[in-house]
């Protein structure tokens, strides 16, 4: 096109626009425009409005939490150090190294002594466990907390239209969501999914299924039930990559009440506002970091390699490249570019060794960190630059209740509610990784102020402890000692 033609079409086109406004007066002109100038005028107008906007379109694919109960077994199966050492005792398979490797394991884990562990390792069958064992072990889970919530609600079985069930390391036929469907004579129409080998973010998986069948189906309740199975996957090996899983992981569970019905907006605890799911699984190394197997003896468990850690961090910075534009407000967004493309350079390498950061304090106000360990929360709250305030939910989740697996962004959840931090309007960032390796988090606003105790009930108020030192130290510390060659528990 010619710059005459150019100049021609442009002229049409601003005629055209300018068309609309000729036949009106100036007090037409004036009032049709007044919106348009308040806002600019008050930008607190126009925060309003992109409230309101925001609240209508969400409220049209909206998923709501009603209500969620997390599993606190009974006392009997508290694992203390006494128990803990009549476990490992037990397993004739470990040397002197191998108990050398366990206690600096414990002692720094961040585990204390009330966390719990399935029945058949409290009573000595963690070697021989049955099928029955393991469907025994998520069969107290599952009734427990859905009694809970069924009977906190007020929504019965029957009324419930969607039913995700997530369970990695045990998969029996009929599946664990047939037995849950059978004991309260669910629907014959409810849709149900149970996912295995999911791993420990299994739960943001679950609630993601729920939020992308809401979009089809209106006014629909959704339960989801996440827990893992340990008493079948207690290893008895010695192969130190594998035996670590034995301190982490402990006994636990949650089922959450779900629905996208915009009459229970009031009632919601938390509205989802993004979810976000990263998967390096196409990575050999990625994917090869947390793998279930057999050592050389034959005897089953779950390897933890050297390479966890890399490929955690590659899948977390992979999430939050996409999570960020989704909760960060523009000004935090632009002075982040600002700083990487502008700023930094000018001032040299030398002084970008680092690399500019992004704050998510500024869109989010509590964290829900998985409990993967203390070197997770740690890791996970430096690259976030979070405070001891910040991390202080999950270090107490990790002390009290151990790593619960794929629910234990709830009893996370469940401390901030206990220590009634949870207001309406706050964000909770959910962050979770799992086996494959996956990396996934979630948003959700408060939809009121939350007191309830939930799981931490009858013990949140001592919490934080003045020290979350464990005894083992204490009490075993003498095997550190190079002279002595005698097994740890040697009577």
């Amino acid at each position: 096109m010619s710059l005459l033609k150019f100049v021609i079409h442009y002229n049409q086109y601003i005629n055209q626009s300018l068309s609309f406004f000729l036949p009106l007066s100036f007090m037409e002109f004036i009032l049709m425009m007044a919106p348009f100038l308040l806002a600019l005028l008050y930008p607190s107008l126009m925060s309003l409005l992109l409230k309101l906007i925001d609240q209508l379109r969400n409220d049209h694919g909206c998923c709501y939490i009603l209500h969620y109960e997390c599993f606190k077994p009974s006392d009997d199966r508290k694992v203390d150090t006494e128990c803990c050492g009549n476990i490992i005792k037990r397993n004739k398979n470990l040397g002197l190294q191998e108990h050398k490797f366990l206690l600096r394991a414990i002692v720094a884990s961040g585990i204390g002594e009330e966390t719990y562990a399935p029945r058949n390792v409290i009573s000595g069958k963690e070697e021989s466990a049955s099928l029955l064992d393991g469907i025994a072990e998520m069969e107290e889970f599952f009734y427990e907390t859905l009694d809970k919530l069924f009977h906190q609600t007020g929504v019965s079985p029957s009324e419930i239209d969607i039913l995700v069930v997530n369970v990695s390391m045990i998969s029996p036929a009929p599946s664990l969501a047939g037995r849950i469907v059978n004991r309260y004579k669910m629907r014959e129409d409810i849709k149900i999914f149970n996912l295995s080998g999911m791993g420990c973010s299994a739960s943001l998986i679950s609630i993601d299924i729920v939020q992308n069948i809401f979009k089809s189906y209106k006014k629909k309740f959704a339960l989801v039930v996440t827990s893992e199975s340990i008493g079948p996957n207690w290893y008895s090996g010695n192969e130190k990559s594998m035996i670590l899983a034995n301190c982490l992981f402990r006994s636990g569970g949650c089922s959450i009440l779900l629905t996208n019905n915009p009459v229970f907006r009031n009632r919601a605890m938390f509205r989802l506002k993004c979810l976000v799911r990263t998967h390096l699984g196409a990575s050999n190394e990625a994917y090869e970091c947390a793998v279930q197997k057999e050592d050389g003896l034959g005897l089953h468990g779950f390897h933890l390699s050297k390479n966890l850690p890399r490929a955690a961090t590659r899948a977390f910075f992979e999430n939050l490249r996409v999570l960020a534009p989704k909760i960060l407000p523009l000004r935090e967004l632009m002075r982040y570019v600002i700083v990487s493309r502008l700023v930094r350079p000018a001032l040299g390498k030398g002084n970008n060794k680092t690399g500019p950061t992004v704050s998510f304090k500024a869109g989010v106000d509590h964290f829900c960190l998985h409990t993967g360990g203390k070197a997770v929360i740690d890791g996970v709250g430096k690259s976030l630059g979070l405070s001891e305030y910040d991390l202080e939910p999950a270090r107490m989740t990790l002390h009290r209740f151990g790593n619960t697996s794929a629910s234990s962004l709830w009893y996370v959840l469940g401390y901030m509610e206990g220590k009634r931090r949870l207001k309406k309007g706050d964000r909770v960032l959910m962050i979770s990784f799992g086996a494959g390796f996956k990396c996934n988090s979630c948003v959700w606003e408060v939809m009121r102020d939350l007191e309830d105790e939930n799981v931490w009930e009858n013990c949140i108020a001592s919490y934080p402890p003045k020290t979350l030192e464990n005894p083992f130290m204490s009490k075993f510390g003498w095997i550190m000692d190079d002279q002595n060659n005698k097994s740890l528990f040697v009577d």
